[in-house]
């Protein structure tokens, strides 16, 4: 069975994008093939890792990665920006399926306290699951 590609994007690639990325793994990395990009990558987060452990997802793989990566090189059947820089400055490219924009606060722009912070990244997290899992009901593809 050939998987469709996703690749999520976002700016930076180091939490929006990244946790996009692990969740959809998790639960239908049998129908996908996943993968996560930023404009300008900054390094994976260390509160991405941390609320991303929290819910038994391993991010020992993940790592920052430029769209030039795959731009040209590798066909997507779905592009999903998950902000709005993202969205307004992806370039259109070959290999490119369909394109949907997932817009999320970005967790690592919040300012606050070490608790507060990781607060801002659980919400984030919590959010981008909720999108996740209702796209693959809307795919009627059920959930690991």
């Amino acid at each position: 069975m050939n998987k469709a590609r996703v690749l999520f994007l976002c700016t930076g690639n180091s939490a929006r994008s990244q946790m996009a990325e692990a969740l959809l793994r998790k639960y239908a990395g049998d129908h996908f093939e996943v993968y996560s990009a930023g404009l300008e990558p900054k390094g994976l987060n260390p509160y991405t890792v941390k609320v991303l452990e929290e819910i038994g997802v391993d991010t020992s793989q993940h790592y920052s990665k430029t769209l030039d990566t795959f731009m040209g090189k590798v066909h997507f059947g779905y592009l999903i920006t998950v902000c709005s820089n993202a969205e307004e400055n992806c370039p259109v490219f070959p290999g490119m399926g369909k394109r949907m924009h997932w817009p999320f606060e970005d967790p690592a722009a919040f300012v606050g306290s070490e608790e507060e912070t990781l607060q801002k990244f659980r919400e984030v997290r919590d959010q981008i699951d909720a999108r996740v899992r209702e796209w693959l009901k809307e795919l009627e593809i059920p959930i690991n």
